[in-house]
């Protein structure tokens, strides 16, 4: 474990944000997590956890430590008549963990393919997508808690996990610093395919019977067609969260908005928080390089040399229109530095 000063974090960051971190380091395993809080020197502090760096707008250079996790490996606990549990250390790509459960008829997360960051980050957004949350798979995190310094397995139940929310957002934020997951993996996989447009594209392709490899085929082709490759324009995803409103809300809102689309039923409703930047006209809205997606609006660009103030900036004017609009106040889903 070697520390570094004055790194650039610009390749560490799905932005391409160029800001400085004081002091730079990769924890490749456990025990060097543990090794690096347990030797931390009061000028390392305070200390930012990096993974894939693709939920994150660095807004200024960072005056302490960035730690980014780069431990690997994906192991079978156990397997039993109907599931089989995988290990998955948190430095894995998201995506790898899909591919690989995929190429061993693993179901379950076959509809959060081409998902950015890391496995350890997962549980902390509670990422999800079509129809599917991390949270329907999840057994366990395992955690290094840096106060104790000792290992930790939080269950799903202790993770307090909702709509891109976790306890690891929350209260857990700087004190539990996830080392692996475990996933519960179906033998037989029951797929989910009434979301968005999943079904309409599998009937274009002619597949009447799908497969799981199927399914990630086609969800990897309409996210490539709507969503952009952060490798060759900056973003970190949708950027915003899709608001949730009461029913008198969405009664209000129906009747001024007829056309406006939402998911739910009884006392919440999800309103798609895309269409309403839509009618606010930012689809494809470009400030200088901050702009926002032409084709979805939920996620921010950099097109080349913005800032992370440009991109805020930018998301503030988005959300004060929406709310002027529409009286919804959009919240951020990345995590602003």
């Amino acid at each position: 474990m070697q520390i570094l000063e004055n790194i650039s974090l610009k390749p560490y960051n799905s932005f391409g944000i160029d800001v400085k971190a004081r002091y730079f380091t990769e924890l490749k395993s456990d025990e060097d997590i543990v090794a690096f809080y347990s030797s931390l020197k009061p000028e390392l502090v305070p200390v930012l956890i990096l993974g894939g760096g693709s939920n994150v707008l660095f807004t200024k250079d960072f005056e302490g430590s960035v730690a980014c996790i780069r431990s690997k490996g994906i192991v079978k606990l156990l397997e039993t008549e109907n599931h089989v549990f995988l290990k998955i250390a948190a430095g894995e790509v998201w995506d790898d963990v899909v591919k690989y459960a995929v190429e061993h008829g693993l179901g379950g997360i076959e509809n959060l393919s081409l998902i950015p960051g890391n496995a350890g980050s997962a549980p902390i957004q509670n990422i999800g997508a079509y129809g599917v949350e991390i949270k329907d798979v999840l057994y366990s995190v395992e955690v290094a808690d840096v106060i104790s310094q000792h290992y930790r397995a939080f269950r799903p139940a202790d993770c307090e996990l909702g709509y891109r929310k976790s306890i690891f957002k929350k209260q857990g934020k700087g004190r539990f610093v996830i080392t692996g997951i475990c996933l519960k993996l179906d033998k037989e996989p029951v797929l989910k395919l009434d979301y968005g447009d999943i079904r309409n594209e599998l009937d274009r392709e002619g597949i009447k019977e799908p497969t799981i490899a199927a399914v990630r085929d086609i969800i990897i082709k309409i996210r490539s067609s709507k969503l952009p490759d952060p490798l060759q324009l900056g973003n970190a995803g949708s950027f915003f969260m899709n608001p949730v409103i009461t029913a008198d809300e969405y009664a209000r809102l129906k009747e001024q908005f007829p056309a406006m689309p939402s998911f739910g039923s009884g006392s919440s409703f999800k309103i798609p928080g895309a269409w309403l930047i839509e009618q606010c006209g930012f689809k494809g809205k470009r400030t200088g390089d901050a702009g926002v997606h032409v084709n979805q609006p939920l996620v921010l660009v950099n097109y080349g040399s913005a800032t992370g103030a440009d991109i805020l900036s930018l998301a503030g004017k988005i959300i004060k229109s929406v709310k002027n609009k529409f009286g919804i106040t959009l919240e951020k889903e990345v995590n602003v530095i």
